[in-house]
């Protein structure tokens, strides 16, 4: 591993965390940087033109259908008759769509609309008690206890909640984000009509309303987190993998100022990483946040533990990184877009709350484009360690506590040689097979460069020729030689 230069740590100016049009409010990357109060101004304006530019493409098109139909009549009865049809058949698409247009943006409180609206349906609403959960219906019961002792307010609170619940489940084939935009003026319609018709306390309005968001999430829950019509599973897929091929990622990368090896930390960093997992298991937006708030302190906890001295905002982030790193929570990206489309505003807007979970989106947001120049790597050391092909080496820790125990130290120097001797054993392999690879191509290529001299040069093969016939045998006269000579005999 090859750093280029020091390590500077990951430092996000708190100017960077603040809405975009500069309200003064925390932004949010899912609200391309505006706050909510930004965010549903900007939003609410495409969509009136929008809608004006459909109405337009609608009206147009009307006329030149009822233009082009009348036309095609002969004589001025039918034409008549015909004007008068398609008057009507105007009258009735134009209040058809202004009725769409207001079940989008109307109040909550329009109970009369809404009901005829229900009564217009075809079907009737099957009870969402049998279809709840038994946590939905744990925390029905709560709700109605709740609301008994506000006596007449309360059964009105009961009354506006209910229909808006048959409502929603009647809109479920509108877009994730039409339905939030339901929910959101819902609750700040019972919330003004509370302060100014009811007269309630501000203080008792902000409990009424939690206990009222409590029960409307829990009961919507299924229909509302991770639908199928987005692709929130298809990111939490991706944000997993991501972060399981980081696993290398280690706390000196990321200048992490925790020591775990403290067990105080330890117990601190495990507490955080529990509690962002935790986060997937509640049904209340500000349930999850909550979830994120106690995570955000534990994690301050371990820097001024290490530190021992307060953590700054240059700490926490990378802190945070690691952590998220390190849990993997799960269903991350559904769940930070379910606290953006349905928790209260004000708790994303301002206070730690919101703090905290502009930091998350921040850290998830460093992740997904982590590269090597995010870690001072070099783009080669980089690629291996994301192909797991090898490991960073763990650094020796040049900062011992003065109380660490010298068997631990043994144990990382132990660790360190370790590694080293797997990534030499490692090399060694790669050579030998290498090597073997390079033997068993030299073999083919003498085998095909023999074979391709046999077939160039062909061996013709000649019978023998017909033996000569030996010097001593009976056939010498062909050679003309004297007889062979006789033994003679003398007498003594």
């Amino acid at each position: 591993m090859s750093l280029k230069s020091e390590r500077r740590g990951i430092h996000v100016d708190q100017s960077e965390l603040l809405c975009k049009k500069g309200c003064g409010y925390y932004g949010n990357p899912a609200w391309q940087g505006f706050c909510s109060k930004c965010w549903r101004e900007k939003y609410h304006k495409a969509r009136q033109k929008q809608i004006q530019e459909d109405w337009e493409l609608a009206e147009r098109l009307q006329r030149e259908e009822e233009e082009a139909f009348a036309s095609s009549q002969s004589g001025p009865g039918a034409q008549s008759l015909t004007f008068s049809k398609f008057e009507e058949k105007k009258t009735n698409e134009k209040t058809r769509k202004v009725t769409t247009v207001k079940k989008f943006f109307s109040a909550s409180s329009r109970v009369g609309s809404k009901k005829a609206e229900i009564q217009e349906a075809k079907a009737p609403s099957p009870s969402i008690n049998r279809q709840a959960s038994n946590e939905a219906d744990r925390v029905s019961k709560e709700f109605i206890e709740f609301l008994k002792t506000f006596h007449k307010t309360g059964q009105e609170i009961y009354k506006q909640t209910k229909m808006f619940l048959e409502t929603i489940y009647y809109k479920r084939d509108l877009s994730i984000e039409e339905q939030s935009e339901c929910t959101q003026d819902f609750y700040q319609n019972v919330d003004e009509r509370m302060q100014t018709h009811g007269k309630v306390p501000s203080e008792r309005v902000e409990k009424i309303m939690d206990q009222i968001k409590k029960y409307i999430m829990t009961r919507v829950y299924k229909y509302v987190f991770c639908p199928e019509t987005t692709d929130n599973e298809k990111k939490d897929l991706a944000i997993q993998k991501r972060i399981r091929a980081l696993n290398w990622v280690t706390p000196q990368m990321l200048c992490v100022p925790v020591n775990e090896e403290i067990s105080e930390v330890s117990v601190m960093v495990v507490k955080a990483i529990t509690d962002i997992i935790e986060m997937d298991s509640k049904h209340v937006p500000r349930d999850k946040l909550a979830c994120i708030t106690k995570c955000s302190k534990h994690i301050f906890n371990a820097i001024k533990i290490t530190k021992n001295e307060p953590a700054s905002a240059d700490d926490f982030l990378p802190t945070l990184i690691y952590i998220v790193l390190k849990g993997n929570p799960p269903r991350l990206q559904s769940n930070i877009q379910y606290i953006t489309r349905f928790c209260n505003p004000s708790r994303l807007m301002a206070g730690e709350d919101g703090y905290y979970f502009t930091n998350l989106c921040c850290a998830v947001a460093f992740i997904e484009k982590l590269d090597a120049q995010s870690l001072n790597l070099s783009q080669e050391d980089f690629d291996l360690y994301m192909s797991s092909q090898t490991s960073p080496r763990k650094q020796e820790s040049e900062n011992w506590v003065p109380d660490a125990c010298l068997g631990v130290k043994q144990m990382y120097k132990n660790l360190d040689l370790l590694s080293q001797l797997n990534e030499r054993q490692e090399r060694v392999m790669s050579e030998a097979k290498k090597l073997e690879k390079d033997l068993i191509e030299w073999t083919d290529g003498i085998a095909k460069e023999v074979q391709d001299i046999v077939e160039k040069y062909l061996l013709e093969i000649k019978p023998p020729n017909q033996s000569l016939a030996a010097i001593d045998s009976e056939n010498v006269e062909n050679y003309k030689l004297p007889p062979p000579l006789q033994p003679q005999v003398y007498a003594g």
